[in-house]
This record gives structure tokens, sequence and C-alpha cells, in this order.
């Protein structure tokens, strides 16, 4: 298994807490603290790449290839 780095952004929440969102992926979530609101992220992120990786494999009838583009820095801060 492979490890990467996502970026997230972190913004307190009106009714308390914190908010966090993935830049590059479709997750959010939220925690009463800093650290609760990181790790309530990384396991949405690890769930929604479980099923993400699962719809590949019964879906995909092609040929797997990697694509590499260069990204604007502040995507990736």
């Amino acid at each position: 298994m492979a490890s990467v780095k996502f970026a997230a952004v972190l913004e307190s929440a009106e009714e308390g807490g914190f908010v966090i969102k993935c830049i590059q992926l479709p997750v959010a979530t939220r925690g009463e603290t800093k650290e609760e609101a990181l790790a309530n992220l990384k396991e949405a992120i690890e769930g929604y790449l479980e099923v993400k990786a699962e719809r590949l494999r019964r879906n995909s009838k092609g040929e797997r290839v990697e694509v590499i583009v260069e990204t604007p820095s502040a995507l990736v801060a």
C-alpha cells in the first residue's frame, strides 16, 4: 500500500469545533478539536479511496496508465 499526501483546509466552524475539507477529493468532515478533525478527515479519505478502488476494480476493463501533471503550488501547499 502506498502513502499519499493530500492537502486540506481547516476552518473554525460557526457552531464550534472545526470543519476540514480535502482539496483534491470531494471529502469533508468536522471535529471538536483540530486533532479530531484531522483524524476524522484521514478516516474519511481512506474510506473514500477504498470505495473508489473497489469501483475501479469492478468497472475497469482497460489498460492502467499513469499521468503526471504539474500543479500550481497553491494546490499542494
